[in-house]
């Protein structure tokens, strides 16, 4: 490795909205970072936020990120780490509000806050009705007057440019994911946003930190096949990505988990589709000639990666009301245990029959038996001598979706007999998710500064 070449150290502060504060702690604490980046924004996540906007103009960003700011803007501010996240969801402008305003709290009179805005496009695509769904085959049309949010996938060189401005921290909306740590990078490096090899590395790097410890054994570990040391004690990863795109993955040394060839090429093949074109906003990355060179137990080589040029749309997903679930749950055990939950079960269907309760779909689980597998399981040598009933259902109205609830609850006295914990779970609002495909130019993003 030549010594004078450039390093940036990026480190994964979460990989999803509810993760784990401490091992970005010990990443700030001990791993001499750059910057920490956090991604928190699954599919659903950024609709959720949205209809919390409504309600309450201050609200819509990440429900954790005050916690989250209180625990890292210290060890930020004492070690020079600059921190980019989409925590901002719904509201990005108010999430870098509320970090200034920790921030300040906390001593930090000189920090400087940047929002990226811009991703929300519902009312662009409103008047696109025509816009094909891609999951359902169906014009936008079919779901417009459900539509709750819409928000483009915006890339990497929104993120450089928030970082241009001298933030400490940068809160970003509906950003892809690999995005943000690409960002860093070409902030970082000076990299010219249409360097192919470049933008391929910092992808790849995004890519394999974006969801945390899974590159570090979790989601990983197989007792017996796939072992994972001190799963309890899962680091965090990071990366150290050079100027000319030499890239290392690392986790803290004589940290738990486990860092190799195996971990590395699960996170790789997630969730990209086609391993030769896996599309985001910046590049079309091929994982083709990927390889992983294990250095030692805490670092690992990440070469052989290509990419092409990106294409010129934005993918948007919206989010949508989708109806009502309703749901309950309830145990039986001991000798026909599980005769006695089918009995149960078809109880509960026959009454909410019965009552008026109206369902699109009905659906019943025997936790352990056939709730992940549908209704074709191993076959056991004897039936199981305890198991947990679940009747959900898909309604179109909250009244259906809390009366199927209620008759699982109710079969502690009107049900088989030995009901155990009957619940009703309540009746949840459904926000389904979907994507259209929309020009970039349709798509003005902006970069608001906030503090000093």
């Amino acid at each position: 490795m030549d010594s004078s070449k450039k390093r940036v150290r990026v480190g994964t502060g979460a990989g999803m909205a509810d993760d784990r504060i401490g091992p970005a702690l010990q990443l700030l604490e001990a791993c001499d970072l750059d910057y920490l980046v956090c991604e928190c924004l699954a599919e659903r996540t950024i609709a959720r936020e949205t209809l919390s906007r409504r309600h309450d103009g201050t609200a819509g960003y990440n429900p954790m990120l005050r916690e989250r700011m209180q625990a890292f803007l210290p060890l930020c501010h004492q070690k020079g780490v600059r921190l980019v996240s989409n925590m901002g969801a719904a509201n990005p402008e108010g999430a870098a509000k509320a970090a200034l305003e920790i921030g300040r709290t906390l001593g930090w009179s000189e920090l400087r806050c940047a929002a990226v805005v811009g991703d929300d496009v519902i009312e662009k695509v409103s008047a696109h009705s025509e816009l094909m769904l891609m999951d359902r085959k169906m014009p936008l049309e079919s779901i417009l007057p459900k539509l709750a949010s819409a928000n483009a996938y915006l890339g990497a060189d929104v993120v450089r440019d928030a970082l241009r401005t001298g933030a400490h921290v940068v809160m970003t909306g509906r950003v892809a994911d690999p995005s943000l740590f690409l960002g860093v990078a070409l902030h970082h490096h000076r990299w010219d946003y249409d360097d192919l090899p470049r933008l391929a590395a910092g992808t790849i790097m995004g890519h394999l930190l974006e969801c945390s410890a899974q590159l570090t054994g979790g989601y990983f570990a197989d007792p017996g096949k796939k072992e994972v040391p001190r799963l309890a004690e899962l680091p965090y990863p990071f990366a150290d990505l050079y100027s000319d795109g030499e890239l290392y993955v690392c986790k803290p040394e004589r940290s738990g988990g486990r860092l190799d060839r195996m971990t590395c090429t699960e996170q790789a093949l997630y969730e990209i589709h086609d391993p030769d074109a896996y599309i985001t906003p910046d590049c079309v990355l091929s994982l083709q000639g990927l390889h992983f060179d294990e250095e030692s137990a805490d670092r690992v080589a990440v070469r052989g990666i290509h990419a092409g040029a990106r294409t010129d749309s934005y993918k948007v997903v919206v989010g949508y009301f989708d109806g009502w679930i309703g749901s309950g749950e309830v145990s039986y055990a001991g000798v026909n245990a599980v005769a006695r939950a089918h009995l149960a079960a078809q109880t509960v269907k026959e009454r909410f029959r019965l009552d008026g309760g109206v369902a699109s779909e009905l659906q019943v689980d025997l936790i352990g038996i056939s709730s992940l597998h549908g209704e074709f399981p191993a076959a056991s040598a004897s039936p199981p001598y305890e198991v947990r009933l679940r009747v959900a259902a898909r309604c179109p109205d909250k009244k259906s979706a809390n009366l199927l609830g209620d008759h699982v609850r109710q079969l502690n006295m009107q049900g088989p007999y030995g009901a155990g914990g009957p619940v009703n779970l309540g009746a949840k609002e459904i926000i389904a998710v979907d994507a259209v495909m929309i020009p970039r130019d349709w798509v003005k993003p902006q970069i608001i500064a906030v503090g000093a």
